[in-house]
């Protein structure tokens, strides 16, 4: 019988992630959907520090400054349409008030600085190998904040540039965190406005990049999300209106894909119902008072009881919240 796509076979790897462990994931927005899927499941997880980077430079130059944590002065931010920002973070760090901006910078950098020192795992998602180099003061930014256009110099880095920006920000994080093991994966959001062919060499540059630094560097992963996408899945049916973006059936796949790769039995098994019970506090009932919704939110709660107890890394204050309110 013929077969209508062509499944990807993902490799044995020799790295496993534990429920135990702490898992810090930067990047493009993709690095966004497996962050909220390893939240759901109550595995402790810190998202983009400096919010959604999509340039390997970018990405190492955040991790540097995560490892030296130093404070961004007023100087380093500038205002353009009524906002004030910064060229290292993405635009959920802006404000119209120089003093919050400043101080949502520093408080997330404050926060992820502690995180990586002790993370096991750090993801690392990249979108493009293209970059925006702000031509007064010749430095590549992460966002342009919708400056001018003429303001910038648009370039591709090489992969022997990528390269040196992977392992660079891998020796930074283990001369602070030794044990550190890294996932590095590529992101099927296309970059529509390179253009079709500048998207694909660029996401190429990347490709070949993260292949020569897995090569070289131990306990370095690349995950295939890019080819699970385009080359697996490989139909506009898994992707969002606009053609770019994975839809949530998509990601749901490559997010199991992901699981068969790095999770065990015993992890996937206890996820499972670590998830039922995050759906149950998620759920909305028409009719909270009846008797049924209320057995209901006494089963879970206790079954929220029997998972801390016999796991005493998992934390479920917020569904215990949201079902006490709707207790009676």
């Amino acid at each position: 019988m013929n077969s209508f796509r062509t499944e990807l076979k993902m490799g044995d790897l020799d790295g496993t992630i534990d429920y135990t462990e702490s898992i810090c994931c930067m990047g493009s927005c993709f690095a966004e959907h497996m962050a909220e899927k390893l939240r759901t499941h109550k595995f402790s997880t810190h998202l983009n520090p400096f919010g959604i980077l999509y340039n390997p430079f970018s990405i190492s130059q955040s991790i540097l400054r995560l490892i030296h944590g130093e404070p961004y002065q007023s100087e380093q931010i500038f205002q353009h349409d009524e906002l004030w920002h910064s060229y290292d973070h993405h635009g959920a760090f802006s404000d119209p008030e120089p003093e919050a901006c400043l101080e949502k910078i520093n408080t997330s950098l404050e926060e992820g600085s502690r995180f990586i020192q002790t993370a096991d795992w750090v993801i690392l998602t990249l979108g493009t190998a293209y970059v925006f180099v702000e031509k007064k003061q010749q430095r590549i930014v992460a966002n342009c904040h919708k400056v001018p256009g003429n303001e910038f110099t648009r370039i591709r880095l090489s992969k022997q540039e990528v390269v040196f920006q992977l392992s660079g920000s891998i020796q930074a994080i283990r001369s602070i965190n030794p044990s550190a093991k890294f996932i590095i994966t590529v992101s099927p959001v296309r970059h529509i406005r390179d253009g079709l062919v500048a998207n694909q060499r660029s996401k190429a540059a990347l490709l070949l990049a993260v292949e020569e630094v897995t090569e070289q560097v131990p306990d370095v992963y690349y995950f295939p999300s890019y080819e699970l996408l385009l080359d697996d899945l490989r139909d506009y049916r898994f992707y969002e209106a606009d053609m770019i973006h994975p839809n949530a059936l998509a990601v749901e796949y490559i997010w199991e894909r992901f699981g068969e790769v790095f999770f065990s039995e015993g992890t996937l098994q206890l996820m499972k119902e670590v998830k039922k019970v995050v759906q149950a506090a998620r759920h909305r009932p028409l009719h909270p008072g009846r008797a049924a919704h209320q057995r209901f939110v006494e089963a879970q709660l206790k079954k929220i009881v029997e998972l801390e107890a016999r796991y005493d890394f998992l934390n479920f204050v917020e569904e215990q919240k949201v079902l006490g309110e709707e207790r009676v």
